[in-house]
């Protein structure tokens, strides 16, 4: 599937790529819906239909992935409830062993994420995997998320790289969309970001199951 020798660069999503999905679907569609309805004296549901109509407005922009903004607009420290449950953050199967090998390459490694710096810091620390990296790279600090096609350009800004000789591999078809269309040609989808839920479909690129199907 994947010819190393022709690549130099290597983009790698963090939730749902390296780390299981799990803990940010069951953060904000249990836990926050939970502690808002314990805040304002709500039925469960009537707290998770509530928000699950505010999330719906904020998806596509930065302000999803904002810990802060979340924080703000609900009332909840976001950051503690994150540590409430962060015994659920999880590395995907062969996670290490494929970082490893891709350094034992000497390709360049850059993880691009989509997650608020807190949110980020909080998985780096729980999974020690920040060594792995030349770059870590947070959507935040250039101002766009990665669903947007100028995200792209304000990379290569920052970590320049050869588009035709990068991979990415992102859980999110319309990151993975963006990518395509700022000309990255080698582009990896994953099939299961939670491990808890079935294989999404995502028939319009190439995708991976596990790192042990393009392990170097």
């Amino acid at each position: 599937m994947i010819s190393w020798d022709e690549i130099g660069t290597v983009l790698l999503d963090m939730d749902g790529t390296l780390l299981d999905l799990h803990y940010d679907n069951h953060f904000w569609l249990e836990h926050v819906p939970r502690r808002y309805a314990e805040k304002h004296g709500l039925a469960l549901e009537a707290a998770r239909a509530e928000l699950t109509a505010r999330y719906k407005r904020a998806e596509g922009t930065l302000d999803w992935y904002c810990v802060d903004y979340w924080t703000r607009e609900l009332g909840l420290d976001i950051p503690v409830l994150k540590e409430e449950v962060d015994h659920l953050i999880a590395v995907h199967p062969h996670v290490v062993d494929f970082l490893a090998a891709v350094r034992a390459r000497k390709k360049r490694i850059a993880l691009v994420t989509n997650a608020h710096g807190k949110a980020l810091a909080l998985k780096l620390r729980r999974t020690q995997l920040g060594g792995h990296f030349d770059a870590v790279v947070c959507a935040h600090d250039l101002g766009l998320p990665k669903e947007h096609a100028g995200f792209w350009r304000k990379l290569h800004a920052v970590v320049p790289f050869a588009a035709d000789a990068t991979l990415l591999i992102d859980d999110s078809l319309p990151v993975l969309r963006a990518a395509r269309a700022y000309g990255i040609r080698r582009l990896l989808a994953v099939r299961r970001p939670d491990s808890r839920l079935p294989e999404k479909d995502v028939a319009e690129f190439p995708a991976i199951r596990n790192f042990l199907e393009i392990m170097p």
